[in-house]
């Protein structure tokens, strides 16, 4: 068949929204399902089976009149999309997804350039009111996704270690961001107020208010230290998800509004509970500039002084094994370090000798919400010994060793004793409340948000310097 012969396969409006409202609850089961690990793969395979409803409903979308560019265009997608998904490593999570949030945003983008310059007959024959309700939507729509596609690019990039992770804090930021977002304000009036269609002076504002707000995007990620990343990643997915909407408004299709909507608002959510988990604002994170992202501390808090306790993995194994309850903390190092199989594996053994074993997980540990929980499932780590930071801090009192891989600021007493530190009053892992704490730590070199931790001079703290796969191995094989 030709791509015009398969045009007759349209459906009609009414079978059109029977099919967006059937993949719409789908997506919402989706998020529903994800919230928790035990119904995270029901909520993946009702995702999956609510996108491709929505795609086969657009593809038979009473408008679609050929199928020879659509065709190519999803076939190479799947292409680039599968190789991307066999090929990428959990360290490299974060930014993949960072990528796609900007290919959102630049949709977003080009969706409204191309609304404009060919209108929908709907719209052209709805009078000024309606034609003036479309440009305000793709003047959001084209703004808001242009900030996602930049700034997610410049996470991406930050995220990847092609840009520095310290925050360019320029002289007069938040007056530079004034005067861009002031701009465009008043830019909209005259693109509003203009000709109704095909008018070359609403398409310059257009394009001059895009090229503001791709400037806008970089230099508020610029902004942002590396310590912040895993809530701007987080921000950006709800940004992403309000250009989708905005999208779906300037297109008249109702469930990518309901979609991006949901996205939008989920992001948002989760943007607040990680930073109530830093003790945090929003606007603090955006627009504070926190985190250096360098292996050096930043200014301001005490000088931590002392001396570390280096320990041998055979006197490790030794503790392990006189342990009642041991308690491990994985961090961005684990990931690094691709030690989670390994790390499974030696919690097994403890577990056959009766030894009871847990893991605490800290709202930002990692460098993407969810990313220890999505480490560990990898490896096959039961899920209810998997806690969160508030249902098991309580309990490293009664601990006889604490286990912290390659994490450094969630668990840095800093933030309880030290009010000069930057991270003061951020709820942190109370680790140094247990028993023994054994560090595994490449070298002293402070974390990613570049703050000493004072946790590796206690005196019930040791340090088991090295890679942490080769140090896991070295346990795995003691016990």
């Amino acid at each position: 068949m030709s791509g015009t012969e398969l045009a007759v396969l349209n459906l009609s409006g009414t079978e059109l929204a029977v099919l967006y409202l059937v993949a719409a609850v789908l997506f919402i089961l989706s998020l529903g399902g994800l919230s928790n690990q035990e119904t995270a793969r029901r909520g993946n395979i009702c995702g999956i089976v609510g996108m491709t409803i929505a795609l086969v409903g657009t593809l038979l979308h009473p408008h679609v009149e050929s199928y020879w560019l659509i065709g190519p265009a999803i076939l190479a997608g799947a292409v680039i999309g599968a190789i991307l998904a066999i090929r990428v490593v959990m360290t490299a999570m974060p930014q993949l997804v960072a990528m796609l949030h900007s290919f959102v945003g630049l949709a977003a983008v080009l969706v409204g350039i191309a609304s404009y310059l060919s209108p929908d007959e709907s719209v052209t024959s709805g009078g000024r009111a309606a034609i003036m309700v479309h440009e305000i939507e793709i003047w959001v729509g084209v703004a808001v996704g242009a900030i996602t596609f930049t700034g997610s690019v410049i996470a991406w990039g930050k995220l990847r270690g092609s840009i520095s992770g310290s925050p360019l804090l320029l002289p007069g930021r938040h007056a530079i961001n004034l005067v861009m977002v002031v701009a465009v304000v008043v830019m909209a009036f005259p693109f509003v107020s203009g000709e109704p269609v095909h008018d070359p002076m609403g398409l310059t504002y257009l394009l001059i208010m895009t090229a503001i707000t791709f400037v806008l995007g970089i230099h508020l990620v610029m902004a942002i230290g590396g310590a912040d990343m895993p809530v701007v990643v987080s921000l950006l997915n709800s940004y992403s998800g309000w250009a989708a909407a905005a999208a779906g408004f300037m297109l008249s299709n109702d469930l990518l509004i309901v979609t991006g909507a949901l996205v939008g608002s989920s992001g948002a959510i989760l943007s607040y509970i990680m930073c109530r988990a830093m003790n945090r604002s929003i606007l603090n994170v955006a627009f504070g500039g926190f985190g250096t992202g360098d292996s050096t501390p930043v200014e301001g808090g005490e000088e931590v002084q002392g001396e570390a306790h280096p320990i041998e993995a055979a006197a490790v194994c030794d503790l392990l094994k006189a342990s009642k309850e041991v308690i491990i903390v994985p961090g961005y190092g684990l990931a690094v370090a691709r030690a989670q199989h390994l790390v499974n594996e030696m919690a097994n053994k403890l577990r056959e000798d009766g030894i009871k074993v847990r893991y605490a997980i800290h709202p930002v540990a990692g460098r993407l919400p969810g990313h220890m929980n999505v480490l560990l499932a990898e490896a096959g780590v039961p899920y209810d010994i998997v806690l969160e930071m508030d249902e098991i801090n309580a309990d490293f009192k009664h601990t006889s060793v604490a286990l912290v891989i390659g994490a450094n600021d969630v668990a840095n007493p800093s933030a309880e004793t030290d009010a000069t530190s930057p991270i003061y009053g951020m709820p942190v892992l109370k680790v140094w409340n247990a028993e023994n704490v054994i560090v595994l730590k490449r070298s002293m070199a402070s974390g990613y948000a570049g703050v000493q931790n004072p946790l590796f001079f206690l005196d019930n703290t040791h340090m088991l310097f090295g890679d942490a796969k080769d140090s896991i191995g070295q346990l795995v094989s003691g016990l």
